[in-house]
């Protein structure tokens, strides 16, 4: 019995640590995927808004490798996004509590194996609230200058190493940027209404893809991702360029939102409806001859 109980808790905690969670669950998961052309496999450059870079893809149809290395690479999957604050922190706390039962004295009977999983149960709880206090915050920048709409033409920047066009950067104008604040709006509410036919209309065949995917899983599980009141915080051009007749774009957003999941019966199970959300993100864009900016690609910062 001692061993069976043993055996179940072990169980329940590995499955709770590695369990997605509903944290990132706006569109994306928060994680990267997407496409950028001949870039696909290069780091985009570092601006004021991400100053690090993005990440490596994790998802990505364009065929090869990684050019650089980039924390949080990981092979193409099927799941939420995660964090390294969240692993770092659950792992960390699971793997004590399970390095103590595997080198102590068990749990004591019943009464010690239901305290365990309440133990476990506290610690995911606790881990999932410090990621959403802690994890997103930013600096306010509402309000000055940053915004595309009310900022500055940006200026060429370098080439990222490992580029695969020579392009000088694109001349874009006012209205490239208040396109590109619009979509990150537009996106997250298709995403929000499960609106497949319309994000084919804001998104490249590769991204709806991911997103149908994404959103089939919250089907499955019997929840409803919800993201408004999408506010563009701050957002600046990493790396514009032509290649093969179509213009490409990343430009980092930081953005303040509500996002909030709900069960089948509309009960919140993760997020917020009255605390905004800070998020930042390297989105690219693209758009072929006299067309209009689609997204091509979302990435996470570095």
């Amino acid at each position: 019995m001692r061993r069976t109980s043993f055996l179940l808790a072990a169980f329940a905690a590995l499955a709770l640590a590695f369990t997605p969670g509903l944290a990132d669950a706006r569109a994306g998961f928060g994680s990267s995927l997407g496409s950028r052309g001949g870039r696909t496999w290069s780091a985009p450059p570092s601006t004021g808004t991400a100053p690090s870079g993005g990440q490596t893809f994790q998802r990505s149809m364009t065929p090869g490798t990684p050019s650089y290395g980039a924390p949080g690479y990981s092979r193409p999957g099927f799941g939420f996004g995660r964090s390294s604050f969240a692993s770092g922190l659950l792992g960390g706390l699971l793997g004590a509590g399970l390095a103590g039962l595997l080198f102590g004295h068990g749990f004591g009977g019943g009464a010690g194996f239901l305290s365990f999983l309440l133990q476990i149960f506290l610690i995911v709880m606790l881990g999932r609230w410090l990621l959403r206090r802690f994890g997103g915050m930013r600096p306010n920048f509402a309000g000055v200058p940053g915004v595309f709409a009310r900022s500055p033409m940006p200026g060429p920047r370098p080439l990222p190493l490992g580029a695969a066009t020579t392009s000088p950067p694109l001349a874009l104008a006012p209205a490239d940027y208040q396109a590109f604040e619009q979509s990150l709006k537009d996106v997250q509410a298709a995403w929000s209404g499960h609106d497949l036919a319309r994000l084919r209309q804001l998104a490249t065949p590769e991204m709806v893809s991911f997103f149908a995917e994404q959103l089939a899983e919250q089907a499955s599980r019997g929840v409803r991702n919800v993201v408004n009141d999408v506010h563009l915080l701050r957002g600046d051009l990493a790396e514009s360029w032509s290649e093969r007749g179509r213009d490409y774009a990343t430009v980092a957003m930081q953005f303040s939102m509500f996002d909030a999941t709900y069960d089948g019966a509309k009960r919140l199970v993760d997020g917020s409806e009255t605390e905004h959300v800070t998020a930042t993100e390297l989105w690219t864009f693209l758009r072929s001859s006299g067309g209009h900016w689609i997204l091509s690609a979302i990435q996470q910062p570095r």
